[in-house]
């Protein structure tokens, strides 16, 4: 039976899907007593960017949004893998967003909501999160947007 976090996820029409393998020499996450940290997500559906190459640059700010949406949806995909079920979040503490940026583009908070809406929108009180907006020169295979996050659990 799904939980209460899963039941908001079928009521934004959103589906989990296999959580993403590390390309490199890390792992997808790591808990240490109450806290889970998640790696990285870039923006990736079904294995294709939802946006690539570098806001203010071809990249408009509401496909950043979406960007950054879908790396919410995966951070959510591995927090589910590392617990089992959703519930078991008791706070988002943090999410650290890195915005693939052309020089001069200052609007990343902006293409970050889109990360943020969506967990106040899953957990509601329990979403609301500090966070971090970081414009870079580029994200691994020139993806738009990347969110880290920070939970608290049981």
């Amino acid at each position: 039976m799904a939980g209460i976090v899963e039941g908001k996820l079928k009521e934004l029409g959103i589906i989990l899907k296999e959580p993403a393998k590390p390309i490199a020499n890390y792992v997808p996450y790591v808990r240490t007593g109450d806290i889970l940290t998640v790696s990285g997500q870039i923006c990736l559906d079904d294995g294709k960017l939802v946006a690539k190459g570098q806001l203010g640059a071809g990249v408009s700010i509401e496909d950043g949004q979406k960007a950054a949406r879908t790396c919410a949806v995966s951070l959510i995909t591995q927090v589910k893998a590392a617990l089992g079920d959703l519930d078991k979040v008791k706070q988002v503490v943090r999410l650290g967003g890195f915005i693939n940026s052309a020089p001069g583009f200052t609007e990343g908070p902006k293409v970050m909501n889109g990360a943020s809406d969506l967990m106040v929108a899953v957990f509601g009180d329990k979403g609301k999160h500090a966070r971090s907006t970081v414009g870079v020169a580029a994200l691994p295979a020139d993806a738009a947007v990347e969110v880290e996050g920070t939970f608290e659990v049981s």
